[in-house]
């Protein structure tokens, strides 16, 4: 609805203007914030050695991009035949939508983009701990209709205050708790692949994932400054579904509210726990920063936190199967491990999923090849250094998550294939198990076997996040009980 004010308030305005004063201001506004600005940062970094492709005024880099998107495209064959040897080396045909993934380099966004691929200055990234390096402040409004001021786009003390309210509800002694909630489910999904299950809340995760697919779509407005207040069929589908994704959200936390008064007791689920901590984090919330009402911190960190957990663990699900399924091999050395380690019949908990190191493996050789977000993306809040490199503020910097992970210098040992799926990588060990691929690889191995189907089609696509772009289809055969 806020959008909509304000559009319908921008229209007002000029409507009470003259056309010619119109055009000046417009003219002033594209040479000052669209170009002068940017251009300014891009000088600095100029002179400091970072190169990139020239924007133009208005179109900046699009076509630039389409026309690489258009080649990548015609190229799908050339992946599938090299996914079927292998070889996983995809990230180009996403990394196109923008102009130049380079060690380090500028593009004509609406904010300067600073490329990162250095180790070393994506080590100091990770580990800086200012808040001079913050979200991105256009994403709040690029993305404000699926995370608006979420915790994955607010900065500062608002950030600070979010982080407090949701990060308990994530650390380890938490997450065991949950197992036997993501064991229940998974077997429930095992039971029937066709049957919708009927859970709590499912209507707001399909509804958000229509969403996004709606904002993943390109329109030929998408290049124009302000377009996002442009009535289009995409704008209007967007504030439709974001609406009515916002009701559902107020409406389960008013009779969650109204089922727990007074405040649930330390034996309530995880869930009643985080819900109730988000409930009474935005009453905070409204006593400390004006620009957030106790509604939008609701609705935003319920989307946020189906966006970063719900989204991503379910894409990184798919890519997973489709990776075993094209890899027989340790499809079989996983379904032995969980076969022995889960005897049977033996219910599984957090100690049992602890002893899956195959699982584990597998798990973390899929984020490396197929990570769900394609990158780390910040902006320098103020003008700060990285790797020696002075940061002008108002510059992105982004780190291409699949590009990192596939360098040869990091992934290449031994003459290794840094394109390969090969899980062997982290038989010492690295902490990125997500424990619930571990519970759904546990639950499906010892039923299924994975193949691909022979109309499996290899199209990675970004959609905000990087998933299959046809689907995952797989022939499964059901095994014999192991009981």
């Amino acid at each position: 609805m806020e959008h909509a004010c304000v559009s319908s308030l921008l229209v007002l305005w000029l409507s009470l203007l003259p056309p010619v004063l119109i055009c000046i201001l417009l003219l002033s506004y594209l040479w000052t914030f669209q170009w002068l600005r940017p251009e300014r940062i891009r000088q600095r970094l100029r002179r400091q050695g970072e190169k990139g492709p020239k924007p133009s005024l208005l179109l900046r880099n699009i076509p630039e991009m389409r026309r690489i998107q258009k080649q990548l495209a015609e190229s799908d064959q050339e992946q599938q035949e090299a996914a079927a040897g292998g070889n996983h080396r995809f990230s180009s045909n996403y990394m196109a939508a923008w102009p130049l993934c380079s060690l380090t380099s500028t593009t004509g966004t609406r904010s300067t983009s600073l490329f990162v691929r250095d180790p070393d200055m994506v080590r100091e990234l990770a580990n800086c701990k200012s808040l001079d390096l913050g979200k991105p402040r256009y994403l709040q409004k690029q993305l404000g209709a699926l995370l608006g001021t979420g915790i994955l786009t607010a900065n500062g003390d608002l950030w600070a205050h979010q982080r407090k309210v949701i990060a308990s509800h994530f650390f380890m002694d938490k997450v065991k708790g949950m197992v036997d909630l993501m064991a229940g489910s998974a077997n429930e999904m095992l039971v029937s692949w066709e049957d919708i299950v009927d859970r709590g809340g499912f209507h707001i995760l399909s509804k958000i994932r229509q969403l996004q697919v709606a904002m993943a779509k390109q329109d030929i407005f998408a290049a124009l400054p302000g377009s996002r207040y442009l009535p289009t069929k995409r704008n209007r589908e967007i504030r439709r579904r974001g609406a009515s994704i916002r009701d559902l959200i107020l409406d389960i936390a008013r009779r969650h509210e109204e089922e727990h008064d007074p405040p649930a007791t330390s034996s309530a689920s995880n869930s009643d726990g985080f819900l109730r901590s988000i409930v009474e984090g935005a009453k905070a919330a409204a006593s400390a920063f004006s620009s957030c009402t106790p509604e939008d911190f609701i609705v935003d960190n319920c989307k946020n936190i189906y966006f970063a957990g719900h989204e991503t663990t379910s894409t990184t699900a798919a890519w997973c199967l489709m990776l075993l399924a094209a890899h027989p091999e340790w499809q079989s050395r996983a379904r032995a491990e969980v076969m022995e380690v889960v005897r049977h019949g033996k219910p599984l908990d957090a100690d049992t999923i602890r002893k899956l190191k195959t699982v584990t493996m597998v798990v973390q050789e899929t984020l490396r090849l197929y990570p769900p977000a394609p990158f780390v993306t910040r902006e320098a809040l103020r003008d700060l250094t990285l790797g020696g490199l002075h940061v002008p503020s108002g510059t992105g910097v982004r780190v291409p998550i699949a590009l990192a992970h596939r360098d040869p210098a990091a992934w290449g040992h031994a003459g290794g294939d840094p394109d390969g799926f090969d899980p062997g990588r982290f038989a010492n060990g690295v902490n990125l198990a997500v424990v619930e691929l571990k519970v759904v690889l546990a639950l499906l191995l010892p039923r299924f076997e994975l193949a691909l189907s022979p109309g499996y089609v290899h199209r990675p696509a970004f959609r905000l996040t990087v998933e299959p772009g046809n689907g995952v289809a797989l022939v499964l055969r059901k095994l014999c009980s192991a009981d």
